[in-house]
């Protein structure tokens, strides 16, 4: 049961969002340079404009407090981003292994499936797999715990298992994709 308080704030609140939602969507793609967390981060911007809605009207200019909740949002988005990054640089090997007769055709196939996973799931799979860390270590590393790692890590398997056309064999990690030979640059998701 509403009142008239009630669904007045809620009509004042749907015409802002109208209003606003597509600039502060294109103000987060801007901040953060990433298209598809740009509706996400608007979306959660305005959730918590709702949230505190009473004292968000009362603004002299709710606009200007929506745009900072945006900028907000987008430095922890990049701040996140750059701490997974970095817990997984320290497990970079600097130093490069020699293969003879390396699979190149291969290497490029399983880096081109690596780069279509979600970026979770690709980090528990090449920590797990082409780094050769414990569960408990790439917990550690990404700051998750070892369920998430586990749960991760085979989802992301069966992911590469379909996208490489497996037959149901284990997939092996060509050696190049664990020393960095034959690098393909990928954009993270």
């Amino acid at each position: 049961m509403g009142t008239v308080v009630d669904d007045a704030a809620s009509v004042e609140f749907h015409a802002f969002f109208d209003r606003h939602y597509a600039e502060l969507s294109r103000l987060a793609h801007l901040l953060t340079g990433e298209a598809d967390a740009a509706d996400d981060l608007a979306a959660d911007a305005l959730l918590a404009l709702w949230n505190r809605w009473d004292r968000v009207r009362a603004a002299d200019h709710p606009v200007a407090y929506a745009r900072g909740v945006v900028a907000n949002l987008a430095r922890t988005r990049i701040r996140s981003a750059v701490r997974e990054r970095r817990r997984i640089a320290l497990f970079w090997s600097q130093r490069e292994e020699k293969t003879e007769n390396p699979d190149i055709a291969g290497v490029v196939d399983v880096r081109s499936a690596l780069r279509r996973l979600p970026f979770r799931k690709r980090a528990c799979v090449v920590l797990r797999h082409a780094f050769d860390l414990s569960e408990k270590d790439t917990a550690l590393a990404l700051g998750v715990s070892v369920g998430t790692v586990k749960s991760q890590t085979s989802k992301g398997m069966a992911e590469l298992q379909k996208l490489l056309g497996g037959d149901g064999a284990p997939l092996k990690v060509p050696a190049m994709v664990r020393t960095g030979e034959a690098s393909a640059s990928g954009r993270d998701r």
